[in-house]
């Protein structure tokens, strides 16, 4: 079998789409299929050029066996609107134009973020006549517009809106990454048994439990610290200010715990420049990392926090970091409104969830925590017992059985 996937990201970019998309076509390669990727040159999240590429109309490199074929787009930092729906656009366009000569493919996928790569795989299934899934790894518009880029109440929401219902009901079949997204699609009147719920997962070769770098913890002058791990896009979602805040707080009360933010975003500078505005001493700031280094820095942290702004729209989210943690053995700290991922968090027992925006519980919970070391021992424990359910080869083969069954 012969699949095209259409995705914005793709590795050597870190982000979640990125590493969902590659890890699991490596095992569609390993167990025989031929993969072919349509993706753009690496820029994501600053919109510059990774070294080493350039930004060509057509390349094509092999990677694990994966046929990657990068496309000439506008790029733009991940922020704003105006420019990244240029962006997409772009990138959509050159995947309908590159993708109509590949040849002998069997079905079409395109991943979600971003949206236009769903659009190009709709055109690209009806000019190559074969049957088109869609992954909904995100709500296109209703997470735009709740990162405040843009207005539910604009017609250019409207305008976006209709075409995602459109690709929800011309598509073969859709795929989602949370039970939370299926209600969203049902009641807004797609076929409950078109939606297939596969949530997300992790590369466990990769991620498991390991020492300290004592070298790393050196260099960043956090030699037997407590560490609160943020490792991720800093990105409109997060909300990472609110962490500053408790930081902040935290800093009299506690010298022994450090808060080391690992990764790059639309917020990552504002948030450097608050925290050397109001003296913060006891946080760090890491650039983004390759995806292989990304365990070492997992390996140093006591606690994961995953965070997220206090939106609605993000209480069906499941953010991947999550699961990448869990593997690690760590323990979880949830700053995000009441949903998918609190209960999945608070039904697993592998962590202590704080609703968004409370930043007085959110204080007052992690200092309990770090006071707690038989709570972080059971959640320690509760967190690699769990994550076997979530391996990126179970995702993978799920994945491909849905596929499979949708050839034309």
């Amino acid at each position: 079998m012969h699949i095209l996937f259409l995705t914005d990201n793709f590795p050597p970019e870190v982000n979640a789409a990125a590493s969902r998309v590659y890890e699991r076509a490596c095992y569609w390669v390993k167990w025989g299929h031929k993969v072919t990727v349509i993706t753009c040159t690496p820029n994501f999240p600053q919109g510059k050029v990774y070294p080493g590429y350039k930004n060509k109309w057509y390349q094509v490199e092999e990677l694990n066996g994966i046929k990657v074929v990068r496309v000439k787009t506008f790029m733009a930092k991940n922020e704003g609107f105006f420019w990244r729906i240029i962006d997409f656009n772009s990138y959509m366009i050159m995947a309908i134009v590159v993708g109509v000569f590949q040849k002998e493919v069997d079905i079409i996928v395109a991943t979600t973020p971003q949206f236009f790569a769903g659009v190009g795989g709709y055109f690209l299934s009806v000019l190559k006549r074969k049957s088109f899934i869609l992954e909904v790894s995100d709500l296109w518009p209703a997470s735009i517009a709740a990162v405040g880029a843009i207005s539910k109440n604009s017609k250019i929401y409207k305008i976006i809106e209709k075409i995602e219902l459109f690709l929800y009901r011309h598509s073969r079949k859709i795929i989602v990454l949370t039970q939370a997204f299926k209600v969203d699609l049902v009641t807004r009147g797609i076929v409950a048994e078109k939606v297939e719920v596969i949530i997300n997962g992790v590369e466990l070769e990769n991620y498991f439990p390991r020492p300290k770098d004592s070298n790393t913890l050196t260099s960043l002058n956090l030699t037997n610290e407590f560490i609160v791990g943020y490792i991720g896009t800093h990105g409109m979602a997060h909300n990472l200010l609110n962490v500053l805040k408790v930081a902040k707080k935290i800093e009299s009360l506690n010298k022994t715990i450090q808060f080391m933010f690992v990764g790059d975003g639309a917020d990552r500078d504002n948030l450097i420049k608050f925290a050397d505005k109001n003296k913060i001493k006891n946080a760090r700031f890491i650039s983004a990392q390759p995806k292989e280094k990304m365990p070492a820095y997992w390996s140093l942290c006591d606690i994961a926090l995953i965070h997220l702004k206090d939106e609605k729209t993000f209480s069906t989210v499941i953010p991947s970091k999550l699961f990448e943690a869990m593997a690690m053995g760590l323990p979880i700290f949830l700053v995000a409104p009441k949903g998918e991922v609190s209960n999945l968090v608070e039904r697993m027992q592998c962590g202590m969830f704080v609703e968004a925006g409370d930043l007085i519980a959110f204080e007052k919970k992690l200092l309990e925590l770090f006071s707690s070391t038989s709570k972080l021992e059971l959640m320690k424990k509760n967190s690699l017992e769990s994550v076997k359910k979530f391996s990126r080869e179970a995702q993978a083969k799920l994945f491909l059985e849905v596929v499979s069954q949708n050839i034309n």
